[in-house]
């Protein structure tokens, strides 16, 4: 497993693979060809199915267009075969051909693969059925400076080897995360932190219109003014609410936030660790263990299974997301690592089977609202896991395979391509 640096990026929306990703990619390229005056983009299955609505296009033609003219063409029902989010970058020349050629695919979370030996070739299949293969760990070929700098940090990559070292040595998740990842990561995660913390408060401040066609209007200060209305019971959830959708709208409108583990799930932990910080009184240094502990439950699933909406459907992004809170509010109250465990399979096994089909292709709906409600099953998980003794029969490893599995049996129409669930209403 790579560096929490690599799960937890700040950048802007809305989308982590299909903006963020595109956009690091492009850059890459550029870099490879500062002679080019030309280019040639190709966008495949996922990203071209929704890129438009997330801004792929926008974030390529930034990068690119100030070199030169760009032909960028959209390929929405092809896919390819190592991951749904394909994309080639070519030069073109003068004559009009094209040369150099690069096949890369954005996987999830702001990453970047050129996928396996054997399926980083240009072979194709039709979006009819389910999309075979996936973005397992086990064959990805990544290529970013980062990723090569940070890669293998983790000797241990499930959670039933780091429970039993944690059992065999009296150490915290967190203190695992600091042995493979060494003191500085720290003052990184503070500074996740701090990001994190202002994107909340932006939100709740910021009023107006989402960007888009659906006219989808800003919640979060509404929601925040009127749970502050109510009493104690009600007013803890109306803030959960209100502090996700403050980072989620902040999110879709390209405002900075933090990858946790996705843009389309950004809210969620926020939203559970604000909230927290806010009706307890809590150390910054317990903050960043929980910021710790929720990233090594992320970090788990990307590398054992995926947290690609694309790949996986929603339960890569907001069950993930939900997983991840679960865990950080149970290492803040002091749960035992049986606990915390358990608590973040709750918060994902609950959320097994779950679709990606944005209306329009946008980060808003249903995006914004599962963000709200996956924060306040994060607070129940880590409730119900704190009453019991962290024993229970299905192992967080076991609901990680079985997310795995159940995406891949998804058909592809319900997998960020908005043409299935709740997208055909748009």
């Amino acid at each position: 497993m790579k560096s929490l640096r690599e799960l937890y990026r700040i950048g802007t929306g809305p989308s982590s693979s299909h903006t963020m990703g595109p956009q690091a990619a492009a850059k890459q390229y550029l870099v490879r060809h500062p002679e080019a005056t030309a280019f040639d983009v190709v966008l495949y299955g996922s990203l071209a199915a929704t890129g438009k609505g997330h801004m792929t296009d926008v974030a390529i033609l930034r990068v690119l267009e100030p070199q030169g003219p760009v032909d960028l063409h959209w390929e929405p029902s092809v896919f390819l075969p190592f991951h749904p989010n394909g994309m080639k970058f070519a030069v073109r020349k003068a004559d009009g051909t094209l040369d150099d050629e690069w096949t890369v695919y954005s996987i999830g979370g702001g990453a970047l693969s050129e996928g396996s030996a054997t399926s980083s070739s240009p072979t194709k299949e039709q979006a009819s059925g389910s999309v075979a293969g996936g973005s397992s760990a086990s064959d990805q070929r990544t290529f970013d400076s980062k990723q090569e700098e940070h890669a293998c940090l983790y000797p241990l990559t499930t959670m039933t080897e780091i429970m039993e070292w944690c059992q065999r040595t009296g150490h915290a998740f967190w203190e695992y995360v600091e042995q493979c990842e060494g003191h500085d990561i720290w003052d990184y995660l503070r500074e996740v932190w701090q990001v994190m913390q202002a994107a909340v408060e932006r939100g709740i401040d910021h009023e107006g219109i989402l960007p888009g066609p659906l006219g989808l209007q800003r919640k979060a200060p509404i929601y925040y003014t009127k749970a502050k209305g109510y009493k104690a019971n009600l007013q803890s959830s109306g803030l959960v609410y209100a502090y996700a959708l403050a980072v989620s709208e902040e999110n879709a409108s390209g405002g900075t936030i933090v990858t946790a583990p996705t843009c389309g799930s950004c809210g969620v932990l926020p939203a559970v660790l604000y909230h927290l910080g806010h009706n307890h009184t809590f150390s910054e240094e317990r903050f960043l263990h929980a910021l710790a502990t929720a990233g090594l439950i992320g970090n788990l699933v990307k590398h054992n299974a995926s947290i690609s909406g694309a790949d996986v459907g929603c339960q890569g992004e907001v069950g993930v997301a939900s997983a991840m809170a679960s865990a950080a509010a149970c290492q803040l109250f002091g749960g035992s690592v049986a606990q915390i465990e358990y608590a973040a399979e709750m918060g994902l096994e609950h959320h097994l089977g779950m679709t990606c089909d944005p209306v329009c292709g946008l980060v808003q709906i249903p995006c914004i609202e599962r963000n709200a409600f996956a924060a306040a099953r994060a607070l129940d998980a880590n409730f119900y896991a704190s009453l019991s003794d962290g024993q229970h029969r299905v192992s967080f490893d076991r609901v990680v395979r079985v997310m795995k599995q159940t995406g891949h049996d998804l058909p592809s129409l319900y997998k960020e391509t908005s043409e299935g669930g709740l997208a055909r209403i748009g």
